[in-house]
């Protein structure tokens, strides 16, 4: 299983673990909403359990629940800057239908 973290990803990333004060990663998962049928979710790792997937790359630590892990594996994360407006960018190869919105998307 394999998450890639570009370099601005994992920059924005660190600076948000110091502005937030503690956490040890960010935490990236997949709920069912939407539409289309999943949505990301993106929150700080406080803890990680046993059972829980770390992926460690450029200084900083993703992790991830076995259950969002298949629905992730070949994702690509960026974190991208247009204008006043910034986010995570997800490029995952297992989506195969997004909504209009952008909000889920669909894995089948």
């Amino acid at each position: 299983m394999t998450i890639e973290l570009t370099n601005r990803a994992a920059a924005h990333i660190r600076r948000s673990l110091e502005q937030h004060g503690s956490g040890l990663g960010l935490r990236l998962g997949v709920k069912p909403s939407g539409c289309s049928g999943f949505m990301y979710t993106v929150e700080y790792a406080e803890q990680i359990s046993d059972d829980d997937t770390l992926i460690e790359q450029h200084g900083v630590s993703v992790v991830i629940d076995p259950k969002s892990l298949p629905f992730l594996d070949g994702m690509e994360v960026d974190f991208i800057r247009e204008g006043l407006n910034e986010r995570f960018e997800f490029r995952n190869p297992n989506v195969t239908a997004e909504c209009g919105c952008g909000e889920s998307f669909a894995i089948q």
